[in-house]
């Protein structure tokens, strides 16, 4: 894939590239007073919702094509660009028709290739920057897919927007980051610029400035900050709204990497460090692979006496007491808790293995 980086989208795209503005366009001076505030601390590019796609019917989704009248109107006032969500081939139409700068597709359209699909063959022969969400669910083929299909287009801006993913489990988040995805969505795809939400995943205002600073210490290139003049009166969202001022009290203190540096003792110490890294995994990976020789040893025990291979007493012991080591030796406990998930399932899926495979009969 031929993909521009985005520093040389534009004069408006300095890292880190942010994107803001209220997650809709509920009135047009709405609109306009929100965008003045927010191009007063020196964001030259916002974001509205024209259209929404809502979980349940019934709520408000959207002004729809009366709003690109507004943003037309914001854009030539203020001299700023402008990205919205589109989702379908009409949805692009409509914004090119209003000189809309920035499409993005949302996380769920995301989800399904024919969406995806009828959106970029409606943008072959376009020149335009198009971002892509991650989908709602955590399916990092179906990201990458995405990109790969409006590549297919010809379309070389392009971006991915971590969003997060949605999750039944219990957790502080509206939507859980999953870390892991994003980077490797990076190591994957190299030349992608890679924009934050802290917004979506937040889910409340008050997280969004750690997420920002940890998605900028992960070396984003860039973050779409949901923006409202009265964040608390909003019609969707609200709570995952900041106002302009909170947005400047966000901006001022973070902190932008930077993703390498040419100084020679740094780069010594990193290299001497990375080397006992190596070291350490190599060792680790060793004392795994012990470890299930034995696992498998035991599953030849236990296939030779008929003994299941799950053992609720065994497996509580060993949870609770691996725990307890890592705490020892200051662990973070939720991270040893999920290594010791995976040990536990793949000695399950060995010892399985080894219960249902069939001896070869010879005869004698």
């Amino acid at each position: 894939m031929d993909i521009k980086p985005i520093e040389t989208w534009g004069s408006k795209t300095n890292k880190p590239f942010i994107i803001s503005g209220p997650c809709s366009a509920e009135t047009e001076d709405q609109l306009l007073d929100t965008c003045k505030q927010i191009k007063q601390l020196g964001i030259n590019v916002m974001r509205a919702g024209v259209w929404k796609p809502r979980t349940r019917p019934n709520s408000f989704e959207g002004i729809g094509t009366e709003a690109l009248q507004w943003i037309e109107s914001v854009k030539k006032e203020l001299n700023v660009e402008f990205a919205i969500e589109v989702a379908n081939p009409q949805h692009v139409e409509e914004a090119l028709k209003h000189n809309i700068d920035i499409l993005w597709i949302g996380a769920r359209s995301t989800v399904n290739p024919f969406t995806v699909q009828d959106i970029a063959d409606s943008l072959k022969g376009v020149d335009i920057p198009v971002l892509i969400k991650n989908p709602i669910n955590p399916d990092l083929a179906l990201w990458q897919g995405a990109i790969e299909r409006v590549a297919g287009a010809g379309i070389e801006r392009i971006g991915a927007i971590h969003r997060g993913f949605s999750s039944f489990q219990q957790s502080k988040f509206r939507n859980e980051p999953m870390w892991q995805l994003p980077i490797e969505l990076k190591r994957l795809m190299p030349q992608i610029p890679l924009i934050g939400d802290p917004s979506h995943i937040a889910g409340e205002r008050d997280l969004i400035y750690d997420l920002s600073q940890k998605m900028l210490d992960l070396n984003y290139d860039g973050l779409m900050i949901e923006t409202h003049r009265d964040p608390n009166q909003a019609w969707s969202d609200a709570k995952q709204q900041v106002s302009p001022q909170q947005l400047k009290d966000i901006i001022q203190i973070l902190n932008t990497r930077i993703p390498n540096t040419d100084d020679e003792s740094f780069t010594n110490k990193l290299e001497d460090l990375r080397g006992r890294i190596d070291q350490s995994d190599r060792e680790l990976l060793e004392a795994i692979a012990n470890r299930i020789r034995l696992v498998e040893k035991i599953g030849d025990y236990k296939k030779e006496n008929n003994v299941a291979v799950f053992q609720v007493k065994r497996w509580d012991e060993v949870y609770k007491s691996r725990e307890k080591w890592g705490e020892s030796l200051g662990l973070n406990s939720d991270f040893v808790k999920e290594l010791v998930k995976l040990l536990h399932t793949e000695s399950i899926k060995t010892q399985t293995r080894i219960m249902n495979k069939k001896e070869d009969n010879h005869d004698s």
